[in-house]
C-alpha cells in the first residue's frame, strides 16, 4: 500500500499535465509555413491519406487516421512492416503520406519510405528531429520536438506523443475548415455512433419549407393525385388559416382505388387520415426517424406550437443527413 500523501500524488499529476501543455504551447509557437504547406497538400490530394508510425508513434498514427476519416478526409493507417508484406496495395499514386517518428531514424519506417518515393507519393514527416533522415526524405517537415518527456528518465514517450496527437488534430481540423466540412457532413459520417447523435440534428435542419404539397379539405381527389405524384407521396390537408386537418398518402390513394373506380371527385376530407403522426421543428431528427419507422410512413408534417403547418420532413432526407 502506497504511503505517498494524496496531495503529493495530485501534484505529480499536475506536473505531467503542465509539462505536456507547455510542450504543445512551444510547438504552437513554432508552427508556420510548413504546416500551411501540409494542409494545402492534403486538401489537394485526390486519393487518401496514409498515416504510419512504429510503436507508440504507430498508436498515435492510428488515431490521426481515424480523425481524418471522421472529418471527411479518407485516411488509412498502414503499419510500415506490414506494408512490405502485401499491405502496400492500399497505397495509390494520388495519396499523401504522414509518417510519425520521434527520432526520424526508425529503421522500420524506411522500407515504406522507399516504396512511397517509388510511387511518387508525397511525404509529410512529423518528427522531433527536423534534420533527421526521415525529414530529408519528406516534402514537408512538421517539427514535433519536445525539450523533455514527462516520464522520469524518459522511459516512455509522453510529451512527444501528446504533441504528435495535437499536431494531427490541428491538421485535421484546419483541413476540415479549409474544405468547409459542415455539421451535416459530420453526422453523415457517424450514422450509428454517439458522435453523430450528439450533434442533435433537428427536424428544422432537414425539413422542406417551400412549395409544400397542401390542399383545402373540400378539394377533389383529382387534385390530390397530381400532388401525390409530384411531391413524394404525401399531401397535407390544411384549413384556410394553415392549420393541419389531416394527410393523404399514396397508400390512402391505393386503398381508395381498390374500393371504387370513381374516386376523382371525392373530397380529400373523406379520404384523409384525421389524426396523422406529426413532428415539430425542434424535435431531434432521430426521433422523427423512429416515428416513421415504427408506423411505416415516409413523411411527417411539421407543425408549430399552434398546429400550423410549417414544413414537411421525409425519411429519405433524414437518412441522407445521417439521422438514421
Amino acid at each position: 500500500m502506497s504511503r505517498t500523501e494524496p496531495s503529493e500524488l495530485a501534484e505529480r499529476g499536475r506536473r505531467v499535465l503542465a509539462l505536456e501543455a507547455e510542450a504543445i504551447r512551444r510547438v504552437a509557437e513554432r508552427l508556420g509555413s510548413p504546416f500551411a504547406t501540409a494542409v494545402r497538400l492534403l486538401a489537394a490530394a485526390k486519393g487518401r491519406v496514409i498515416v504510419s508510425g512504429v510503436g507508440k508513434s504507430g498508436l498515435i498514427a492510428r488515431k490521426i487516421a481515424a480523425t481524418f476519416t471522421s472529418t471527411g478526409t479518407p485516411a488509412s493507417f498502414l503499419h510500415p512492416v506490414d506494408s512490405l508484406h502485401g499491405d502496400l496495395g492500399i497505397v495509390g499514386r494520388d495519396d499523401v503520406a504522414i509518417l510519425l517518428s520521434k527520432s526520424g531514424t526508425s529503421d522500420d519506417l524506411f522500407g515504406l519510405v522507399n516504396q512511397l518515393k517509388r510511387l511518387g507519393v508525397p511525404i509529410i514527416a512529423m518528427t522531433g528531429d527536423p534534420d533527421s533522415v526521415l525529414a530529408r526524405q519528406a516534402e514537408v517537415v512538421l517539427d514535433a520536438g519536445v525539450e523533455e518527456e514527462a516520464c522520469p528518465e524518459t522511459l516512455a514517450p509522453t510529451a512527444s506523443t501528446t504533441v504528435a496527437l495535437a499536431l494531427g488534430d490541428a491538421l485535421a481540423v484546419t483541413l476540415l475548415e479549409e474544405k468547409r466540412f459542415r455539421r451535416e457532413d459530420f453526422a453523415a459520417f457517424h450514422p450509428g455512433g454517439p458522435l453523430g447523435r450528439n450533434l442533435l440534428l433537428r427536424v428544422a435542419d432537414v425539413m422542406l419549407t417551400k412549395d409544400l404539397p397542401t390542399l383545402l379539405p373540400d378539394r377533389p381527389m383529382r387534385e390530390c393525385v397530381v400532388l401525390l405524384a409530384e411531391r413524394r407521396g404525401t399531401v397535407a390537408v390544411v384549413d384556410r388559416q394553415g392549420s393541419l386537418q389531416g394527410v393523404v398518402t399514396a397508400g390512402d390513394l391505393t386503398r381508395l382505388m381498390e374500393k371504387t373506380d370513381h374516386f376523382l371527385d371525392i373530397p380529400v376530407t373523406e379520404v384523409m387520415t384525421r389524426t396523422p403522426k406529426t413532428t415539430t421543428p425542434t424535435e431531434i431528427a432521430g426521433a422523427a426517424v423512429r416515428v416513421m419507422e415504427q408506423h411505416g410512413i415516409m413523411a411527417l408534417p411539421v407543425l408549430d406550437g399552434g398546429r400550423k403547418l410549417v414544413g414537411m420532413v421525409h425519411l429519405h432526407d433524414l437518412m441522407k443527413a445521417g439521422a438514421a
